[in-house]
């Protein structure tokens, strides 16, 4: 099945990581929030979101890379369940994607998800977000 739907960032907190040994530098930084999106839509929840990002905001080049966890329904079916994400920008557009639901993290009418997904941010800035799932064992 797919389900779709729009998200809204409603919180971006940056925090920070403490790192064992001596810090490397690199060209780009790498930082750490903590987010809440709010999703409507197919998708219709909340989610709490590790955010890990090396990211040149001048140039808009860098790499992400997000585990969330999901509370709400696809479609009509109810629960929670966790997914990880990732993408590259070269100033605009994404490549090397990365999207998937975490095996064995559903619960509710969500046990036993599985599956894949998507991320696109439109022209306007409205973000987007797709699951093409399964559920059951």
């Amino acid at each position: 099945m797919r389900a779709s739907g729009t998200f809204t960032v409603e919180d971006f907190t940056p925090t920070s990581v403490e790192v064992p040994g001596p810090v490397v530098e690199t060209a780009v930084p790498v930082g750490v929030a903590t987010m809440r999106k709010r999703y409507e839509g197919e998708v219709v929840g909340v989610s709490a979101t590790l955010f890990t990002a090396a990211y040149d905001q001048s140039t808009a080049t860098g790499t992400y890379v997000a585990m969330e966890s999901f509370e709400g329904t696809l479609h009509d079916l109810s629960g929670t369940f966790n997914f990880a994400h990732s993408a590259t920008t070269l100033g605009q557009g994404r490549e090397a994607e990365f999207f998937v639901i975490v095996p064995g993290s559903g619960t509710g009418a969500l046990a036993g998800i599985r599956g894949t997904g998507g991320l696109a941010i439109d022209a306007d800035g409205t973000h987007r977000i797709r699951f093409d799932y399964e559920v059951g064992e």
